[in-house]
């Protein structure tokens, strides 16, 4: 009987492992973490978002630059095998008001049970046997001989064909740290450097100091300086900013204008309408050190709209009192005026309504890889054949997130992997009949 290694244990290893079982051919599924699906897991804690709904050519445009690559896999295993693949483990799903696909119950814990009993009693084919603990350390000097370490001691593998799943670089507590990157590199196999996608950002803020000899803030510091004031912060860190719209221009071109809703963070923002851009923003902030998104803080109010109820005569009321009778105004999105415009600024009319439509908000950096939902960059498809087998490793195969692609959230991140992990078990049947 053949024998295949897959060393993972999330999505893409688990569907891989699931492809070659009932084939018929022996699969040791190899994990660092005492158990398998952690990040799954996590990720379905608020509610497992399996796929989406949209039409193909409207899913494929969200993979970007790599769309062709995953179209290709997308093809054999999309949006509808995904959910026909849920109802065979026993779990219907439902289309959201988003689109979005999820289980009838929101849960990941069931389908990863069932999942994980299929996998070791399936009805037809070879068990998975699962070896947990086991965190790769590479090859040995005859370049064909795995090596794990356990807390055992180190142990040696070796199989017909090897699955790696090894995930990208985020959330690194779960198993997904990027250690594998060097052991790849220096067998020949080229690697896109991992940068953080679906992330939040630090923020730059100008602070106005006193004047020499003066109580008052009339000096403008020239440089920003990044994150939020400290009264900023301490007030407004975790709150959202309900109801407001993002536009951003890559240097490239590139527009990017949406409504929704995103979170202040202790240093500037993050949540799903910021993650939405990350990847411009992000790759906005390599190439020129920053990068100003619009921040639209009434999108349902035309520009005209705003400009009269701004300048409408307020009498004897506080501006923070007009802005709020006149434009239901308040809370952080008016602190946030208050933050980022000048005294000056602020009691001008137009110069706020102008503001209050297109507020100006300069990141500075992404925020870390571990911090992120997801991470970019990994193994060039360009030196993957079709079957996603290394060209500079004949029988190891790449799966999942540790694959050069990124996508947004919304149920493109899991098909994929989903989609490559079924991939490359075929690939592996095709190597070994040949």
């Amino acid at each position: 009987m053949k024998r295949v290694i897959v060393i993972g244990g999330g999505p893409a290893g688990l569907m891989a492992a699931e492809v070659l079982s009932q084939a018929g051919v022996a699969v040791d599924l190899y994990d660092a973490m005492p158990s398998v699906g952690r990040k799954f897991l996590l990720a379905g804690k608020g509610g497992l978002n399996l796929t989406h709904s949209e039409s193909a050519d409207r899913f494929a445009e969200r993979y970007g630059e790599r769309r062709t690559q995953i179209e290709a896999l997308l093809r054999g295993f999309g949006a509808q095998q995904v959910r026909e693949w849920a109802h065979g483990l026993g779990v219907e799903t439902f289309v959201g008001t988003s689109g979005r696909v999820f289980p009838a119950d929101m849960k990941a814990a069931p389908l990863l049970r069932a999942w994980l009993n299929r996998l070791r009693h399936p009805a037809q084919g070879a068990g998975v046997q699962f070896h947990m603990r086991h965190r790769w350390l590479g090859w040995a000097e005859d370049g064909r001989t795995l090596c794990f370490e356990t807390p055992q001691g180190e142990v040696t593998a070796q199989a017909d064909a090897v699955v790696l799943a090894l995930g990208g670089g985020s959330w690194a507590r779960l198993g997904s740290n990027g250690a594998w990157v060097p052991l790849l590199a220096a067998r020949g196999v080229a690697v896109a450097p991992l940068l953080p996608a679906n992330c939040g950002f630090d923020v730059a803020v100008q602070r106005r100091l006193p004047a020499e000899g003066q109580a008052v803030p009339v000096q403008v510091v020239p440089a920003p300086t990044t994150g939020w004031s400290e009264h900023f912060a301490s007030r407004f860190a975790g709150q959202p900013f309900k109801t407001v719209a993002i536009s951003f221009t890559h240097a490239q071109g590139q527009t990017f204008r949406r409504k929704g809703e995103f979170v202040a963070t202790a240093t500037g923002v993050e949540g799903s309408l910021i993650y939405a851009a990350s990847s411009l923003l992000r790759d906005e902030i390599i190439r020129s050190g920053h990068a100003t998104l619009h921040l639209d803080l009434l999108p349902d109010f035309t520009p005209e709209r705003v400009l009269a109820e701004v300048a409408h005569p307020r009498g004897a009321k506080s501006l923070s009192s007009h802005l709020k009778s006149r434009l239901n105004l308040d809370g952080i999105k008016t602190a946030l005026l208050h933050e980022l415009l000048s005294k000056d600024d602020m009691h001008d009319a137009t110069k706020l309504a102008a503001a209050i439509k297109a507020l100006p908000l300069q990141l500075v950096a992404a925020r870390p890889i571990d911090e992120a939902i997801s991470s970019a960059g990994g193994v060039l498809f360009e030196v993957l054949n079709d079957d996603l087998m290394c060209e500079a490793l004949h029988g190891v195969f790449c799966a999942g997130e540790m694959l050069d692609w990124e996508a947004p959230t919304g149920g493109y991140l899991l098909t994929a992997c989903l989609a490559s992990g079924r991939l490359a078990g075929a690939g592996v049947l095709r190597y070994l009949a040949a």
